[in-house]
């Protein structure tokens, strides 16, 4: 027998536990005060569901935004090709093993509108896929393994194969209701990136410092601007007010030709390129001061409209806090053009439409930030306006 103080057996690869103290006993309490109190923040649950029953919670009530899994506002901008859609079909058909979907129960404290949803916080496309496939909007194509495949939808699989495909499980890891909306964007990123990485508007306040984003910067902090579109605590850390006022002025001023050219085919590249431009015009353009004025009149005069005559602001009725930014735009955007077109404009059966399932259809898709969905939205709230 070897006895356990056997000087083979002594690896000094690693410090020997409690040897050598280097920090202070409050130093090392607080340290192990914050693993404990991050631990409890991140409790979660892991399931195992048929890729049908998952497509179903997805799509049932997804138009009306009321699907029991649904994809975030934050996410909406990410896209699969449709050669990685067909490979991640590929893996499920022939059995091999995929990453595990992260969804989290919603408090009502994070959103009473959403509570007890699951909202994705990784694996958006997954889902996304697995109901295009499942709906025979999906066609496979440059598969591999599965040549013979290229150009089949689900309909076209036998019978028995589709039965088989239904009943392949996901797994998903679900965070319990204790998880806030904070540490799921943490998480999202962290998954998705290894750390954590910096929010489009984070990277445009790095990259692109000038006049047009100091106007942004002072216009997100106006009181009828958190009053009429309030949002979480985290958004607000990471300059969601500051990105809606940035969203405002680009698809204001050019979101005709959004989606139009290569910068303009990702909202990310669209913003970073229009304030770039913006930045420019007013450092370097005669009259840049009257340029910003103008451009402050028009947001204020916006804003003041909104607050006379919506009865809830940018928000949706019911208990909710939230502004989805595909709202704020249709409605911030779409006003501020019919005010420029009209100035003496008025607004007497807003709620005629703004209930409607036309607009909800407008700003509760997946894919709000294609160029058909933007312009549709927008122009949609413009033309109700003009219309009274």
């Amino acid at each position: 027998m070897i006895a356990d103080d056997d000087p083979e057996l002594v690896d000094d690869t690693f410090p020997v536990a409690g040897s050598k103290p280097t920090r202070s006993s409050d130093e090392v309490a607080l340290a192990e005060e914050q693993i404990v109190k991050n631990i409890k923040d991140v409790r979660y649950i892991v399931r195992e569901y048929p890729a049908e029953v998952v497509a179903k919670q997805y799509l049932k009530g997804r138009g009306e935004d009321k699907n029991e899994i649904y994809v975030p506002d934050y996410q909406r901008d990410l896209v699969w090709q449709e050669k990685k859609q067909s490979r991640f079909i590929e893996s499920l058909l022939i059995g091999l093993p995929v990453p595990f979907i992260f969804v989290a129960d919603v408090s009502k404290d994070d959103d009473p509108d959403s509570s007890g949803r699951l909202e994705i916080v990784d694996g958006v496309q997954r889902i996304r896929t697995l109901a295009r496939f499942l709906t025979d909007d999906l066609t496979l194509s440059g598969l591999s393994r599965l040549d013979a495949l290229n150009g089949f939808k689900f309909s076209d699989l036998p019978t028995s194969r589709q039965r088989r495909f239904k009943r392949s499980t996901l797994r998903l890891i679900e965070l319990t209701e204790a998880v806030t909306e904070d540490v799921r964007r943490e998480m999202f990123d962290r998954i998705n990136t290894g750390s954590v990485t910096l929010e489009a508007v984070e990277v445009r306040r790095g990259m692109q410092q000038g006049p047009f984003l100091d106007l942004c910067t002072a216009l997100a902090g106006d009181p009828l601007l958190h009053l009429l579109a309030p949002v979480s605590e985290a958004l607000a850390k990471r300059y969601e007010y500051e990105e809606l006022v940035t969203r405002f002025f680009a698809f204001k001023d050019r979101f005709e030709v959004y989606g139009l050219g290569e910068e303009g085919k990702v909202v990310r590249d669209f913003l970073l390129s229009y304030v770039k431009d913006k930045n420019i015009e007013l450092a370097e353009q005669p009259g840049g001061t009257d340029v910003a004025a103008s451009m402050k009149a028009i947001w204020t005069k916006t804003l003041e409209f909104v607050q006379a005559n919506y009865p809830n602001g940018f928000k949706k009725s019911g208990p909710g806090r939230k502004v989805p930014r595909v709202r704020f735009e249709a409605i911030a955007v779409g006003t501020a053009l019919a005010l420029e077109q009209n100035p003496d404009l008025t607004a007497a059966n807003v709620s005629s439409w703004l209930d409607s399932d036309e607009f909800k259809d407008w700003t509760t898709s997946d894919a709000a930030n294609n160029r058909a969905n933007l312009v549709g939205r927008v122009t949609f709230v413009r033309d109700r306006l003009l219309a009274e």
